[in-house]
């Protein structure tokens, strides 16, 4: 993004005169009370080529343009940012903390799976490295898609943020990113939202095939806590460990579990809901009718729950509710997605099918 030194309250018809030969104005409006204004007319450029020529024109005041229809332009004040690898590294030290305690909270939860008592003992924490590396380079390569994929755009984003959580079976909640400066268009947030997943994947695959290798297959007895099957996690581990007899089962290796989470984690991921990457999509594809398909979509969860009694997807739905359905609009709100990213997103949405896992985890005893 471009920066500037000054900012100026200009009148509506200062702002107006920049809009020359880009967009004809018939009326404008002041919106709310942050000085936003919004100007009705026509366009008379293609909408990228309107963003690209106001926007050196309109930030000098302190503002961006937002084109939402090709008969309405919104002017938004927006705080300038630096540009830069030095933006992005700006509180580096909550983040590198942030990562220390998910290193720290993993560990700890991939010992205690294994049996051992870090309290106790705390040497014993390195029996969760297998779990704990799986798992945060899984979550990692699926930030980093989000973040190189940004910066490639000249969008300015954090550093991602990590957030632990001593409890099983993560021992964190994953990771986030936040986004500090404006997304230009439709292809930009599609190619943003689906770079994580897509990234995530292609370590996830191997981490959970190299997992189910070393995995035995044992007769089950007492209690267990079983993970739930995707399609994909079934075929997946068909393939590694053929048929498995009746009262026998798979007792994941560490590697394999942050495997599976992985799976189960870009599931989530791709869900079409508010700032998930699963929403970033859709409204990428869909525009402002992308809502229908969040109402849509909670009454799948809805249904989930009914079928597999999991209370998870009933969290998700209030979740979803209670965040708000609405997506924030890219600043070209009326360029569509071209064939390929279309085919694209078609194929985001079968990873989805595949990736869900509707009954995540259960209790049996034998």
């Amino acid at each position: 993004m471009r920066t500037w030194t000054r900012s100026v309250d200009p009148w509506p018809f200062v702002l107006g005169r920049e809009l020359t030969g880009v967009f004809a104005i018939e009326e404008w409006s002041a919106v709310g009370g942050d000085g936003m204004v919004r100007f009705r007319g026509r366009l008379l450029v293609d909408p990228e080529a309107a963003l690209s020529l106001l926007t050196p024109r309109i930030e000098p005041y302190g503002y961006v343009p937002m084109i939402r229809s090709p008969e309405e332009i919104t002017l938004i004040r927006f705080q300038p940012v630096s540009p830069g690898a030095t933006a992005a590294w700006k509180g580096w030290p909550l983040n590198l903390a942030l990562f220390l305690a998910t290193l720290l909270t993993t560990l700890f939860v991939g010992a205690i799976m294994e049996g051992a008592q870090p309290f106790a003992d705390p040497s014993t924490l390195r029996l969760g490295v297998p779990f704990s590396a799986s798992l945060l380079l899984i979550l990692g390569f699926h930030e980093l898609g989000h973040y190189l994929t940004a910066r490639v755009y000249g969008v300015q984003v954090s550093l991602p943020y990590f957030v632990p959580l001593p409890v099983p079976p993560m021992g964190t909640m994953g990771a986030i990113i936040r986004m500090r400066s404006p997304i230009p268009n439709r292809k930009v947030l599609f190619d943003i939202g689906i770079a994580g997943p897509l990234l995530g994947l292609v370590l996830a695959v191997p981490v959970l095939v190299i997992g189910l290798v070393l995995s035995p297959v044992k007769p089950l007895s007492g209690v267990a806590v079983q993970e739930g099957n995707s399609l994909a996690y079934l075929v997946l581990k068909w393939l590694v460990k053929g048929p498995i007899p009746e009262g026998f089962d798979v007792m994941l290796h560490p590697a394999a579990l942050a495997g599976w989470l992985g799976f189960f984690v870009t599931a989530l991921n791709l869900m079409p809901l508010s700032q998930l990457d699963g929403g970033h999509i859709a409204y990428a594809v869909l525009g402002r009718g992308y809502r229908k398909v969040v109402w849509v979509f909670l009454g799948v969860l809805v249904v989930l729950f009914l079928v597999s009694r999991w209370q998870g997807w009933l969290v998700w739905v209030a979740l979803a509710v209670a965040l708000g359905l609405r997506h924030p609009p890219p600043l070209d709100d009326v360029t569509p997605l071209d064939a390929p990213r279309r085919i694209l997103a078609v194929v985001a949405l079968g990873l989805l099918v595949v990736l869900i896992t509707p009954l995540p985890f259960a209790v049996y005893e034998f």
